[in-house]
């Protein structure tokens, strides 16, 4: 990928501005964890943006090329979809100028969209690809992760329970994945990278590994060292390898 380019030019340059990567998103990709009820009843998440995959993948590209400034900016946000991504690009990600956009949506889209929502999820898409590549930066589409697969024996309060027992129909019935295919053939249409994570999960729990138990909160959100193996898919798609 040009961003591997210029990574490596900018290294042998002290006049070179830095690299900037921008990644829009949901909860996932902002940084999202553990969930909780507060006193007031309302559900709350833990927010740690150091461990996010956004954070790692800058760690790793500093660790390979410590001469060049790489700038992140992390505008997932919690409970995003992909039509209202596409709604605050410009004012949110394009105005920053990024080399590249790693865009991560699905799992909001497919558990308010259900079945049959995969055409505006798609368009919604095809729309954030092109308004990209129109900006002159690259992209890479992110299949982020699964919901859970059942509940957790973890989980000890029955609010979080009840939203297991929602999610677990939908990651089963494969309507997730149905998601996913469609989003992965939009990107290969419209010339854009796929990190496939998604499919990493599937055979995750193929080979007989509890996939919900990798989940933070037990319910969508990956756990902190998986990020951290998010974020080196991420630098292998980057490297094209």
């Amino acid at each position: 990928m040009k961003i591997i380019e210029k990574l490596n030019a900018r290294q042998n340059s002290l006049k070179n501005p830095p690299v900037t990567i921008a990644f829009i998103g949901d909860s996932i990709t902002q940084g999202c964890f553990e969930v909780y009820f507060k006193n007031d009843g309302n559900l709350e998440t833990v927010y740690d943006y150091q461990s996010s995959f956004a954070t790692r993948l800058r760690e790793l590209l500093s660790l390979l090329y410590p001469s060049v400034q790489v700038n992140i900016i992390n505008c997932g946000i919690s409970g995003d979809n992909a039509q209202n991504g596409f709604a605050r690009l410009g004012s949110d990600v394009l105005t920053h100028s990024p080399d590249l956009v790693v865009i991560g949506y699905g799992a909001n889209d497919c558990v308010r969209g259900g079945k049959g929502g995969e055409s505006e999820y798609a368009e919604a898409l095809r729309k954030i690809f092109r308004a990209v590549k129109a900006s002159g930066a690259e992209a890479i589409y992110v299949t982020e992760g699964p919901l859970c697969t059942g509940t957790s024996p973890h989980i000890s309060d029955h609010r979080i329970v009840e939203i297991a027992e929602k999610f677990a129909p939908i990651e089963n019935s494969g309507l997730m994945q149905s998601y996913f295919k469609c989003g992965k053939s939009i990107a290969e249409a419209e010339g854009v990278k796929v990190c496939d994570l998604y499919s990493v999960w599937k055979a995750l729990e193929l080979g007989g590994v509890d996939i919900t138990e990798l989940l933070a909160n037990k319910l969508n959100h990956p756990n902190r060292k998986f990020h951290h193996y998010m974020a080196i898919k991420l630098l292998e798609t980057m490297f094209e390898i």
